[in-house]
C-alpha cells in the first residue's frame, strides 16, 4: 500500500535581482542548511513589464560543483561558454548543464513573438565524488520531450518516468524527476515518486489541491507558489473545479553531504571555495 505525500511547507517566491539587473521570482537559493537537498535553487524569470526597459541577461560568469537546468516556456536564451559551445534554448527546450570542475558561460534572453520571456532555472547539486568531473551538456529540444496525455492531464516528461514513458535527460547523479504538468479543471493525477527523495512542486498557473489524502482532502495552492512535500511514495493533485492548473514537479535523491555555497559555486568545504577563487584569479579555473 502506498504512502501519500502531504504538504509540508508552502513558499511564496521573493523578487530578487541577478545578472545585469534581471528580475526573478526566487523560491529558494543555496544555503548551508541545504533544506531541499539535492535541489539548491529555483528561479522563475519573466521579462514582461515595459517598465523594466531593455531585456538584460547574465554576462559571462563561472560555475563549479552544480548542475544548472534551464527550461523555457516563451522566448529564448542564447548561450555560449568557455568550452566553445553556443546555441539557443527556445520555447519548450531544456538545457541540463553539468558544470563539474568549472565552466564560464553567458546567458542572454530574447523575447518571443508574444513579446514575453518566461522560463525557469533549477540548480541541482552534485555529490562530492562528481564536483570536479568534466563539464557536459544535455541539450533537449521541445520535439524530443515526450508528452503523455490522458483524461484531461498533460505531462511533459523531461527527466524520470511517468506512465511508462521516460524523459530524455539521463545519467544524473540525483536520479531526478522533472516534469511539466497541466490539468484541466477538476482533473486528478497520481504521481508515484520514490520514498526518501525530496519532492517539490512549483505552481505557476491556476490552482489545485496538493498532497491529497485517502479521503480526497488536500491543500489548496494558488499560483504562484512553491510546495514542499513530506515523505511518501505517492503524490496526488487535483485541479480546482473552476480552474486548470499547471505546475512543475521535481523529485531527487538527497546526497546528505555538507555543502558550502558561495555565489555560483557550491562545494563541500570553504577550502574548496577558496581554491576555486584562486584558480579564477590565476587563470587555471577552466582547463
Amino acid at each position: 500500500m502506498s504512502t501519500l505525500r502531504k504538504v509540508k511547507q508552502v513558499i511564496e517566491p521573493q523578487m530578487v535581482i541577478e545578472g545585469a539587473g534581471v528580475r526573478l521570482r526566487r523560491s529558494f537559493g543555496p544555503s548551508r542548511a541545504n533544506l531541499f537537498d539535492p535541489f539548491l535553487l529555483f528561479d522563475h524569470f519573466a521579462f514582461n513589464d515595459p517598465l523594466e526597459g531593455p531585456v538584460r541577461g547574465f554576462p559571462t560568469h563561472p560555475h563549479r560543483g552544480i548542475e544548472t537546468v534551464t527550461y523555457m516556456l516563451e522566448g529564448n536564451v542564447r548561450h555560449r561558454d568557455s568550452l566553445g559551445n553556443a546555441g539557443v534554448i527556445g520555447p519548450g527546450d531544456v538545457q541540463w548543464m553539468t558544470s563539474g570542475r568549472g565552466i564560464l558561460h553567458e546567458e542572454m534572453p530574447g523575447k518571443g513573438p508574444s513579446g514575453r520571456i518566461r522560463g525557469f532555472q533549477l540548480w541541482v547539486n552534485l555529490p562530492a565524488s562528481q564536483k570536479m568531473s568534466q563539464p557536459r551538456y544535455q541539450e533537449v529540444t521541445e520535439e524530443t520531450i515526450p508528452v503523455v496525455e490522458k483524461d484531461g492531464a498533460r505531462v511533459r516528461v523531461i527527466a524520470g518516468e511517468y506512465g511508462g514513458i521516460r524523459g530524455p535527460v539521463t545519467e544524473i547523479a540525483a536520479r531526478p524527476v522533472y516534469m511539466d504538468i497541466s490539468l484541466e479543471p477538476g482533473v486528478e493525477i497520481s504521481l508515484f515518486l520514490s520514498a526518501g527523495q525530496t519532492v517539490i512542486a512549483y505552481v505557476f498557473e491556476g490552482e489545485g489541491f496538493f498532497g491529497m489524502d485517502e479521503t480526497g482532502n488536500g491543500t489548496l495552492i494558488q499560483a504562484v507558489r512553491m510546495v514542499v512535500f513530506e515523505d511518501g511514495d505517492e503524490l496526488r493533485v487535483r485541479a480546482g473545479s473552476a480552474s486548470p492548473a499547471r505546475f512543475m514537479v521535481m523529485s531527487g535523491a538527497p546526497f546528505k553531504e555538507p555543502i558550502f555555497p558561495y555565489g555560483p559555486f557550491v562545494m563541500n568545504t570553504q577550502e574548496e571555495i577558496l581554491q576555486a577563487l584562486d584558480e579564477l584569479r590565476n587563470g587555471t579555473f577552466v582547463r
